[in-house]
């Protein structure tokens, strides 16, 4: 899958939402090794340092973890990965939300149109 960058927000933070992504949807497994930082980075053409940061962040929060001598791993912790899941899942329905209703739908249009399109897609 592209990574999909654009200049309209800092590269970094786009990078960790790609790997979040990678993670929650099941790309990378709890417990799965990372490329190595040089492979990400020029996977997803960018700068090296630019790629660091990013893990560096989610070392921070704890998604990723070091080996000193083996790389990079994704947590183990499947509750965390789930908790970043549904908030990942609820900020799309929020911003699914606000713009149905910048459309002009009411809350219940807007769950009865779902509810349809959901009945159409069996």
């Amino acid at each position: 899958m592209p990574w999909n960058l654009d200049s309209d927000r800092p590269i970094y933070l786009q990078l960790m939402e790609r790997i979040q992504h990678d993670i929650i949807s099941g790309t990378y497994k709890p417990g799965d090794k990372l490329p190595s930082v040089r492979e990400l980075a020029m996977e997803a053409s960018v700068n090296p340092n630019t790629m660091q940061k990013a893990l560096s962040e989610l070392e921070r929060i704890g998604l990723v973890h070091s080996h000193r001598t083996s790389g990079r791993f994704i947590t183990e912790d499947e509750t965390m990965i789930k908790q970043l899941k549904t908030e990942t899942a609820t900020e799309h329905i929020r911003e699914f939300l606000k713009s149905m209703e910048h459309l002009g739908f009411t809350r219940p249009e807007i769950l009865e149109l779902v509810q349809d399109t959901m009945k159409e897609e069996k």
